[in-house]
């Protein structure tokens, strides 16, 4: 799943931290079988450690907590489940077991539950098959007996990763499609998304509560100053200026400007100051310990601040290509989508909609930064802007092509009743034309009528911004927004 930049020279934007995730791994069977049939409950622990096995080549931290095969072991491994801080649990179906011991599970558990039914054979051997044979590939069988249960308790039925342990695509995909979850939802947990200024005046669809979004989706956002970032900017180091720059020239072409009269090429002041500012962003994030930010502010005309806040856009892609998510226009909830797909390897630039071309039945979309640069269709160019449209200052841009083939956007809204809501849609990105302009853009298809996708997408509440994405991962947002007790709405799947 994970995106590769398609650059002419290496990405410099270095993951600022692992990612990492801790899945709880119980597994669970029927005390009774142990007796009647030696050798099964063997075959029980070692069908558990081939999914601990596959959990942990994923790169997720696992926690094992054995097998309970009754109510009253389920309760005693109770207290070791809720007190391992993790991101999901994983309960192996190892072969059929009684819903008590999943019920008090179900019921005490606030982690995302994941049902595994991963039966050794594809098909049991018929001619030779005992019911040994069949115990031990019994996984679905109590299946929908856990998961009306869960219904019964008021809780939603947990999610199902349904094959067989070898040669199986289709649950190996599913597998690691619930690891990149977990990675997500981490952190989400522990993330802490800085907020820096204010909205730009006046997005009333951008304002959202803190409070709120920590209560969502379980980030901190603490509150910065602008002079907290001020304060790095006067004091970065001669050195470490001179090194972003060295890594921006080798990274981003620099083009002739075309026929847009407020662009130009790079100038040798708005490098130098793009370069201060990225460095100044290293270090408040590394200060704050931040997992991402969201800011906007204009200060005076004029003014060293009001230079500093205009030229962080080529910081912003280079970190956001490193997985720490920058948006502009002080937009949170943007912020917290691009980081899900971060953590999902699929990408997460700051997008919107520009014109629509009717023509081709496409529409644009893009936005002046930052973007995810890691999926990009070759070599990310910079061109310096003598104003910025709609925003004050001036200074470098970042223009960019995204990766022909499968995207997926999602916006996060926000409902009158205050509850957040995920607005999904899967498109195609297509080689086109796009204007010269320093603005990142692609051409976007959802289906043979772009009219009535976009008059679906605004029917659902979205904010005007969205993080976009490459690959079709419609149904993997939705499990995500399953997780944090969201509504989800899909607008349009597989570009239909």
């Amino acid at each position: 799943m994970n995106a590769k930049a398609s650059a002419g020279a290496p990405c410099p934007s270095t993951r600022r931290q692992a990612l990492g995730a801790r899945i709880g791994l119980l597994g669970v069977g029927h005390h009774t079988y142990w007796r009647q049939f030696p050798g099964l409950l063997d075959e029980m622990h070692r069908k558990i450690g081939v999914l601990g096995g596959r959990i942990r080549a994923e790169g997720i931290e696992v926690e094992e907590f054995g097998l309970v095969d009754d109510a009253p072991s389920a309760w005693a491994a109770l207290p070791r489940v809720k007190g391992a801080d993790i991101d999901l649990l994983f309960v192996d179906m190892a072969t059929y077991a009684t819903s008590s011991t999943f019920g008090v599970i179900c019921r005490e558990v606030n982690a995302p539950i994941v049902l595994v039914a991963l039966q050794p054979l594809a098909a049991m051997d018929y001619p030779n098959g005992t019911t040994q044979m069949q115990l031990a590939n019994d996984d679905f069988c109590s299946v929908p007996e856990f998961t009306g249960v869960a219904i019964r308790f008021g809780k939603a039925a947990p999610h199902v990763i349904l094959g067989h342990e070898t040669g199986d695509p289709e649950s190996e995909a599913e597998l690691g499609r619930w690891c990149a979850i977990a990675k997500a939802l981490r952190s989400l947990r522990k993330g802490r998304v800085g907020l820096m200024g204010h909205v730009l005046e006046s997005m009333y669809d951008m304002h959202t509560d803190p409070t709120a979004v920590t209560a969502a989706f379980g980030c901190h956002a603490p509150l910065l100053e602008p002079h907290d970032l001020m304060r790095h900017y006067r004091t970065a180091e001669r050195a470490a200026i001179a090194a972003k720059r060295q890594t921006i020239l080798e990274f981003f072409d620099t083009p002739d400007p075309k026929n847009d009269p407020i662009t130009e090429r790079l100038t040798e002041v708005d490098l130098e100051t793009a370069a201060r500012a990225a460095v100044a962003l290293d270090g408040l994030i590394g200060e704050k310990d931040l997992t991402g930010l969201a800011y906007y502010y204009e200060a005076d005309p004029g003014s060293e601040m009001r230079t500093l806040m205009a030229n962080l856009i080529v910081g912003n892609s280079i970190l956001t290509g490193g997985g720490f998510p920058m948006c502009g226009e002080y937009d949170l909830k943007n912020c917290i989508a691009m980081l899900i797909f971060d953590r999902l390897g699929i990408g997460g630039s700051f997008a919107e909609f520009h014109p629509v071309d009717f023509a081709a039945g496409t529409v644009l979309v893009g936005h002046d930064g930052p973007h995810h640069i890691r999926i990009a269709d070759g070599r990310p160019a910079l061109r310096s802007l003598k104003k910025y449209h709609g925003k004050p200052g001036s200074g470098a841009s970042v223009e960019f092509r995204l990766k022909e083939g499968p995207i997926t956007m999602m916006s996060i809204g926000q409902k009158a009743d205050g509850k957040f809501k995920c607005i999904i849609a899967e498109g195609m990105s297509e080689r086109r034309p796009i204007p010269p302009t320093g603005n990142t853009n692609t051409h976007g298809r959802f289906g043979l009528d772009i009219r009535s996708f976009l008059r679906d997408w605004v029917r659902e509440g979205p904010t005007h911004h969205f993080a976009l994405g490459i690959g079709h991962h419609a149904e993997t947002l939705v499990q995500v927004a399953g997780c944090l007790g969201l509504e989800a709405a899909v607008v349009r799947r597989q570009g239909g």
